[in-house]
């Protein structure tokens, strides 16, 4: 679990500015809080680029060489999601009350959670609800290599 938690506190912040933030932290969600550190909400990439809207709509590019023009076409698609957000707030896109685990959970419980569902992150909130943590998929995979690693210096 990480203690040095990302969160973001304002749930009426403007989308642009949250997508600004996951821009400069190299990351792809965070929770979002209340004032006391109550978990009202989880927002990622995906909700604030609204694209829900556009799944299965673009059609499948099975070639080995893409349109001359695709690049552009690709920036034109990103442009054309974020006018989609514009005037809209975090707490319009985020996903309320979501999945958590307690600070108590079995870290193996936690991981699995994660492996078998579609989840990248997971909230880790006190008996409050509070937020503590955070656990993503990439703690459960740098642990995951990091248990190899001393697995294999310990058998030689």
């Amino acid at each position: 679990m990480c203690n040095d938690v990302f969160s973001f506190s304002n749930a009426s912040a403007f989308v642009p500015t949250a997508l600004e933030i996951l821009v400069e932290k190299r990351i792809t969600g965070f929770p979002v809080i209340d004032d006391d550190w109550k978990l009202v909400g989880l927002v990622s990439d995906y909700d604030l680029l609204a694209l829900d809207s556009i799944s299965g709509s673009g059609r499948a590019d099975n070639s080995m060489f893409p349109e001359v023009d695709s690049t552009w076409k690709t920036f034109n698609e990103v442009q054309k999601l974020l006018s989609k957000t514009n005037g809209k707030m975090v707490g319009d896109l985020m996903t309320p009350a979501p999945v958590v685990v307690r600070e108590t959970t079995n870290l193996e419980d936690a991981a699995r959670l994660l492996l078998e569902t579609k989840y990248r992150r997971l909230p880790v909130v006190d008996a409050d609800g509070k937020l503590v943590g955070i656990i993503t998929r990439g703690n459960v995979v740098r642990a995951a290599l990091q248990i190899k690693h001393a697995t294999e210096m310990g058998a030689q």
